[in-house]
């Protein structure tokens, strides 16, 4: 009666524990992997980018680490290698905020992308939100393919924006 006792226990925690969901791409005969396994994200990598990117020109390490604390993330591999990044602000029952999407330059154009922001749309924790917003400059076809839309009532939204904030040193003068 014990063991079966432990045994269902275990049973209840294993439904319990977060399970890693990953993915296999084949693309051009090489395999790629996407992932929601924060354990395999690579950090300087992702910090290499966003650090140039235009969204987050400069941004500290610090602060990418925070961000991916406090997120839901999304790595794309290749041979081990962290090839592109994304993640999401979520509470998981009716709002997301897809935020950081690349694809490192020299693997852009393969499709790998779309395969990433595949892969996030079908999440188990994504599924059923009420809002999934995102800004972009420059890839509005990549998210239309997912059916994501301008803003119905952009007159409706407000924001608080700090232009390069991550670019500017303190000014502040001890007295």
């Amino acid at each position: 009666m014990t063991n079966n006792m432990n045994k269902n226990l275990i049973d209840e925690v294993k439904d319990k524990v977060k399970k890693n969901t990953q993915k296999a791409i084949t693309n051009q005969e090489q395999t790629f992997l996407v992932s929601d396994d924060e354990a395999s994200l690579q950090l300087n990598i992702i910090h290499g980018y966003l650090t140039c990117s235009y969204w987050s020109k400069g941004i500290s390490r610090e602060l990418v680490a925070t961000a991916i604390n406090n997120s839901m993330c999304f790595g794309l591999y290749f041979n081990n290698r962290q090839i592109g990044f994304a993640r999401v602000i979520t509470d998981k029952a009716i709002f997301a905020y897809l935020a950081d999407v690349f694809v490192l330059p020299e693997y852009a154009n393969r499709g790998l992308g779309t395969a990433l922001i595949n892969f996030i749309m079908q999440h188990n924790d994504l599924q059923g939100l009420r809002r999934f917003m995102l800004c972009t400059l420059d890839a509005h076809g990549l998210y239309k393919k997912f059916a994501f839309t301008g803003i119905d009532s952009p007159q409706s939204m407000m924001q608080i924006n700090k232009p390069g904030l991550y670019s500017t040193k303190s000014s502040a003068r001890v007295i």
